[in-house]
C-alpha cells in the first residue's frame, strides 16, 4: 500500500493541529498515513514513504531548527528520494512573517532530492499557511494538501 508520511515540529501546538488536518485529508485516499513529530522521526523513515509532507512554524522567515536538521541529515539519502511526492505547510504569528519562504525552503530541499511537487491553482498555492491558531480556511487548505499529495502518490504509483 502507498504511504504518506507527515512530519512536523510544533512548539505552540498550531503546526501540530495543522498536521492533523493534513492527515485527515490524506486519509480520504486509499493510502497508509503516518503522522510523526520530527523528534520521533528517523531519517530512514523518508525512504519508506511514497509521499512526504513537512510542516514547520515560521521562525524569522525560515524553518524551525529541528526541521532544518532533518533536511540537512537527508543528504545521507541524496538520490534515493527521486520520484517521491512532497508537500509543505507552515504556521506563523504574522501575515508577512516569512510564510512562503518557509514553505519554499522545504520545497527546495524536496526538489533537490528529485521529488515531485504539486501546487494548488487556488487558495494557498505553495502550501497551507495559518496565522496563529488554524481557522476554517487553514483547515480546508490543510485537508486539501493531504488529499492532493495522497492522490498524486496513487497516480504516480499507477494505483489511481
Amino acid at each position: 500500500m502507498a504511504k504518506v508520511l507527515i512530519i512536523y515540529y510544533s512548539a505552540s501546538g498550531n503546526t501540530e493541529e495543522m498536521a492533523k488536518m493534513v492527515k485527515k485529508g490524506a486519509e480520504t485516499e486509499n493510502v497508509e498515513v503516518e503522522l510523526k513529530r520530527v523528534e520521533q522521526t528517523n531519517i530512514e523513515d523518508l525512504l519508506e514513504a511514497d509521499g512526504i509532507i513537512i510542516g514547520s512554524p515560521t521562525y524569522y522567515g525560515t524553518l524551525a531548527a529541528p526541521i532544518k536538521k532533518l533536511i540537512d541529515e537527508s543528504v545521507k539519502y541524496h538520490g534515493e528520494l527521486v520520484g517521491k511526492v512532497g508537500g509543505a505547510f507552515t504556521s506563523s504569528a504574522n501575515i508577512g512573517g516569512g510564510n512562503e519562504t518557509t514553505i519554499f525552503s522545504i520545497l527546495e530541499a524536496f526538489l533537490i532530492h528529485g521529488m515531485v511537487i504539486q501546487g494548488a491553482f487556488d487558495g494557498d498555492h505553495y502550501g497551507p499557511v495559518s496565522i496563529g491558531k488554524p481557522n476554517k480556511r487553514a483547515e480546508r487548505e490543510c485537508e486539501e494538501l493531504g488529499r492532493r499529495v495522497a492522490e498524486l502518490v496513487l497516480k504516480l504509483k499507477g494505483k489511481s
